[in-house]
């Protein structure tokens, strides 16, 4: 039965891929007129786009998104939003459950995408790794993005993790960011989405319910640079334990 699932899955994989290419195709010329829009209102507006988007396109692949700790939201607070990352289903998944304005943080070399790459620019504070001016550069961006009212989402253990640990270790980018603005961290974990896109496959999917867990806010009130270990430390215990308990 094993090449029955194989089959299964590349053809469900087909479809995901088949759907969101004609539901991008459709939100592309709307997205891209708000898109022209004076910031902040430009990303807002994307972004409410982007969730009636996903808020479609996810039940249509059967990937319902469940969602708690929403009341951790505060009306016009920016938050610092923290997340685990599974799979590459973590960004539609962000998409739909952020409930206001947000950008991320992403590679430049993604905005050359054909078509994908025009929304890809708008949301994301884009960022050539390679280049110490280019991530100079960025954390200036993703200030003003905070300053302007919008939250940032970030990755902060950078890449996907492919272990079997719950985490990865962490970088810093997000903790500094939260000390030097005075902008409060809200860690996000997300459940399931490696179940759809297991590690290590080709092509390959499989239809699951993801769950998103917003936890309370972690406050960098009367932290230095000196305590960016510390409020690291802080959040990845927060969400490794949150993620122990759940799965």
């Amino acid at each position: 039965m094993k090449w029955l699932k194989n089959l299964l899955a590349r053809l469900y994989a087909a479809y995901a891929l088949i759907l969101f290419i004609c539901t991008m195709l459709i939100m592309l010329l709307p997205m891209w007129l708000v898109s022209l829009l004076p910031s902040p209102r430009n990303i807002r507006y994307f972004m409410a786009l982007g969730r009636g988007w996903m808020h479609v396109y996810m039940p249509l692949i059967f990937c319902p998104v469940r969602r708690k700790g929403m009341e951790h939201f505060k009306s016009k607070e920016p938050y610092i939003i923290v997340c685990n990352h599974n799979s590459m289903m973590d960004i539609p998944t962000t998409a739909y459950a952020i409930p206001a304005g947000n950008k991320s943080l992403g590679k430049k070399e993604m905005e050359k995408t054909p078509i994908f790459g025009i929304m890809y620019k708008v949301g994301t504070v884009l960022v050539d790794r390679t280049s110490p001016e280019s991530r100079k550069r960025s954390i200036q961006e993703m200030k003003e993005v905070l300053q302007e009212g919008v939250h940032m989402l970030l990755y902060p253990e950078g890449t996907r993790n492919k272990t079997d640990e719950p985490l990865k270790f962490f970088y810093d980018g997000a903790f500094t960011l939260s000390i030097e603005t005075g902008k409060p961290i809200l860690p996000a974990v997300i459940f399931n989405t490696r179940r759809i896109l297991p590690p290590g496959k080709i092509f390959y999917a499989l239809p699951h319910a993801i769950d998103i867990h917003f936890l309370p806010p972690v406050y960098p009130d009367g932290l230095t640079l000196a305590d960016t270990e510390s409020l690291k430390e802080r959040v990845f215990k927060t969400m490794w334990e949150h993620i122990e308990q759940h799965r």
